[in-house]
């Protein structure tokens, strides 16, 4: 059933026999149902069906994170799919015919926020994870309320831990503790910042593979 939206000389949404009315782009269309395609999927295009399933399975628990902090809203594009694309042009590589992730060209965040300044990330006995940065409230739009965000993922569990609002940026130290699970795994992590009202971020910056102790 299709549903009119600005009264019966508006646009309108959903299936009417072999039509299709929708929204693109801030315009009303109206287009054919498409065909199903009884070829089989050549091979760049599995290749780039292997590539999204695999970023879709690895960012969905970083929806909520994306939908606030990756970019600026653009047209009918959100950031989360502005994520997904970004992810499978700039952080996926070919193994063979294995699609892998590039964890250091992984962006969790992306924005205009003042970035951290000498940050490093180091484990601790107790599955913890120190964070050190100098400060640089100074420069740019940054301030010293600006939250320190950590985020932590672990191949091998296939398990993301995200640790919000840990620190402010004036702190200059912040420890964040793991579950026992991780213990003597291998965990990548990123950092990023956002400000106090939670309107805006920096990039995030990929501190590296740790294997926690």
């Amino acid at each position: 059933m299709a549903r009119i939206t600005k009264g019966i000389l508006g646009g309108f949404s959903g299936k009417v026999g072999t039509i299709v009315g929708a929204r693109w782009r801030g315009q009303d269309i109206i287009r054919s149902t498409p065909k199903a395609s009884t070829r089989p999927p050549s091979e760049k295009q599995q290749m780039q069906q292997s590539k999204f399933k695999m970023v879709i399975a690895f960012l969905q628990p970083l929806k909520s994170i994306q939908n606030k902090y990756f970019g600026s809203a653009s047209g009918s594009k959100s950031r989360v799919n502005m994520a997904v694309s970004y992810t499978i042009s700039e952080a996926v590589q070919m193994n063979g015919d294995t699609a892998e992730l590039v964890y250091n060209k992984v962006l969790i965040t992306k924005g205009d926020l003042t970035g951290f300044q000498n940050i490093t990330a180091l484990p601790q006995t107790g599955h913890v994870i120190r964070l050190n940065w100098e400060n640089n409230a100074t420069q740019g739009n940054a301030s010293e309320t600006d939250k320190v965000n950590l985020v932590c993922y672990c191949e091998e569990l296939g398990r993301f831990e995200t640790f919000e609002s840990a620190a402010a940026r004036n702190a200059l130290t912040a420890d964040v503790t793991l579950p026992a699970a991780y213990t003597g795994k291998e965990v990548q992590v990123w950092s990023y910042l956002h400000n106090e009202k939670g309107t805006s971020a920096s990039n995030s910056i990929h501190l590296g593979a740790l294997t926690m102790i």
